[in-house]
């Protein structure tokens, strides 16, 4: 069995965001950078299918060169080895055409991620890939067993929670519960400073190109309606132009 999990590098969520000099991109001086939380979550449940199977497991990442500590950290949790593809990660369908196109000949039975970013929150990563590859798709992944030659899901519906089972390959998009956070062992850290980032050249180019981009700064008008008052609110906000 093989596994791909697909992990983002996304500001820490205590960061303050700004834009750079030209106004179309974010300005990374001084942001902390993490992998997204939810495919740390896929990555946690991916590490414990590796131990349960035997299965090898391979994290890939569009990004470039100063992402490799936080590959290096997935490498000591329990990966086998990585793969970056050298290029800035544009937009969703730019990272996905990038997943396709490595993937479809590494004969993955199944993909992980997140369900989103909490960059910018597209969501559609995983829906893109499975597309491509004509796969099986579940996103919201909450809870994941493999049983013999078939996954067995707890998905997050508009109706509440719906267990299915599904046979491989197949794309997932992740979040929690599906696992715990796992932490590196000194173990772990030793070995993953031998392990494989092998860095490929990327195959697809963006479609998009950024004109411009505005970050507006809203004060707060902190005005508080008493709850016997309510009434006065819409007449508030119209008077402040808010509505």
């Amino acid at each position: 069995m093989k596994i791909l999990v697909c992990i983002s590098v996304v500001p820490d969520t205590t960061s303050k965001i700004t834009l750079d000099s030209s106004n179309t991109r974010i300005n990374s001086e001084g942001l902390t950078f993490i992998v997204g939380p939810y495919d740390d979550y896929a990555l946690s449940r991916a590490i414990e299918i590796k131990e349960q199977t035997q299965a090898e497991l391979v994290v890939l990442h569009i990004g470039t060169a100063d992402s490799e500590a936080l590959i290096r950290k997935c490498l000591a949790l329990g990966a086998d080895r990585a793969v970056r593809i050298d290029t800035p990660a544009f937009d969703s369908f730019q990272v996905a055409q990038e997943i396709i196109q490595y993937a479809q000949d590494q004969s993955f039975d199944l993909i992980m991620m997140g369900k989103e970013s909490i960059d910018y929150n597209s969501g559609i990563v995983h829906a893109l890939v499975a597309h491509g590859l004509s796969y099986n798709h579940f996103s919201p992944v909450m809870h994941l067993d493999y049983e013999g030659d078939k996954l067995v899901l707890e998905i997050e519906t508009d109706q509440g929670k719906t267990k299915v089972s599904s046979a491989l390959p197949a794309v997932l998009g992740c979040q929690e519960p599906i696992a715990e956070w796992k932490i590196p062992s000194m173990r772990g850290i030793m070995t993953a400073r031998t392990k494989e980032i092998a860095v490929v050249a990327p195959s697809h180019a963006s479609l998009e190109q950024h004109i411009s981009a505005q970050v507006v700064e809203t004060e707060r008008l902190q005005k508080m309606i008493p709850a016997e008052n309510a009434e006065s609110l819409i007449d508030l906000l119209k008077s402040e132009n808010l509505i």
